[in-house]
């Protein structure tokens, strides 16, 4: 939106790169150096701050700082700043993105929550051209805000939420922060997880490989972590030793419930980063070809309306075919 302030017009016609913003009421309340992050695509963190500092960005044509909370009717001046090319949205028409439409549980004017197939990252990057975001992007073309409200693992399925208004993204970061926003997981584990581990507090600590790749140890100087667990089901009858399990991750790391599963003896069945091999091998036989880790329900305070809202997805077929034949003892 382009500000009306008489004084917008005359800077612009003397530096056509500058640009007038006027803050609206959805994107009140946020810092401003968050709101130039969004604004500035690509920019380096580093570059904000610079030139905030030199007072190239102004505020009701006033120097600021980049904490300063903006307020709804703010003018902000924001410089011509080189940033990263645009990104094209995949076509809606692909097989790929129209399926997701089918992945959708709930959606309002304020959000949006998809039970994302397994595979498919959360967004592209990393040689992927687009993921979930880009394709829920090309499938709303009027929709101005879409924005991950938490991620999953590229192989993980489940409940997912998007946040169509930047007011519902901060009302669920504050639920996800203090901990009001209850995930739960079902996942196949090895062996015979003991009744006795009700949870595991092992603190993560997140490292980098020089390929890039991620990879999540436990360690003393990692950060404080918490996964709840119960057993949902054993198989007896079944010659593969496994256990379905429930975990309700309480601190939200990076494949926490993957390593804390891991860290006490019991992997998830199909994980090629932290399993077992030969476990993993027995339940190819039985169908699995994939991570067996799935968000299966969330619940949170509506955003805007405050009521309590408890969102489910089903195992997806395979994993739900897997299940049958363990009980079946195959």
């Amino acid at each position: 939106m382009t500000s009306s302030n008489s004084a917008a017009p005359a800077e612009q016609s003397t530096n056509p790169g500058v640009r007038w913003h006027t803050v609206d009421a959805d994107e009140a309340g946020q810092r401003l150096d968050n709101f130039l992050l969004a604004q500035l695509k690509g920019v380096p963190k580093s570059m904000i701050y610079r030139i905030v500092r030199k007072g190239e960005v102004r505020v009701n044509k006033k120097r600021c700082k980049p904490d300063q909370k903006l307020v709804a009717g703010d003018e902000i001046r924001i410089p011509p700043v080189r940033t990263a090319p645009k990104q094209e949205l995949p076509n809606p028409k692909l097989d790929k993105i129209a399926s997701l439409e089918q992945c959708i549980l709930f959606e309002d004017d304020v959000m949006l929550v998809v039970n994302k197939p397994a595979g498919l990252a959360v967004h592209g990057g990393s040689g992927l051209s687009f993921g979930l975001i880009e394709g829920l992007r090309a499938l709303r073309p009027q929709a101005k805000f879409l924005e991950l409200v938490h991620r999953l693992d590229r192989d993980t399925s489940g409940v997912l939420m998007v946040a169509k208004k930047r007011s519902a993204l901060r009302s669920l970061h504050e639920q996800l922060r203090d901990k009001q926003m209850e995930k739960n997981y079902v996942a196949l584990v090895y062996g015979s997880w003991p009744g006795k581990i009700k949870a595991v507090d092992s603190p993560l600590l997140k490292n980098t490989l020089q390929s890039g790749e991620r990879v999540v140890r436990v360690n003393d100087s990692g950060k404080a972590s918490l996964t709840r667990f119960k057993v949902r089901e054993r198989f007896p009858q079944s010659a593969i030793s496994a256990t379905l399990v429930e975990a309700s991750p309480i601190t939200g790391r990076t494949h926490q419930i993957r390593v804390h599963t891991q860290c006490v003896g019991h992997p998830i069945a199909g994980d090629t980063k932290y399993g077992i091999r030969g476990f993993d091998e027995q339940l190819q036989v039985v169908g699995l070809h994939r991570l067996f880790l799935h968000a299966e329900s969330l619940t949170i305070q509506h955003p805007k309306s405050g009521e309590p809202m408890r969102f489910f997805a089903p195992l997806d077929d395979q994993l739900q075919a897997v299940i049958e034949r363990l009980r079946k003892g195959v």
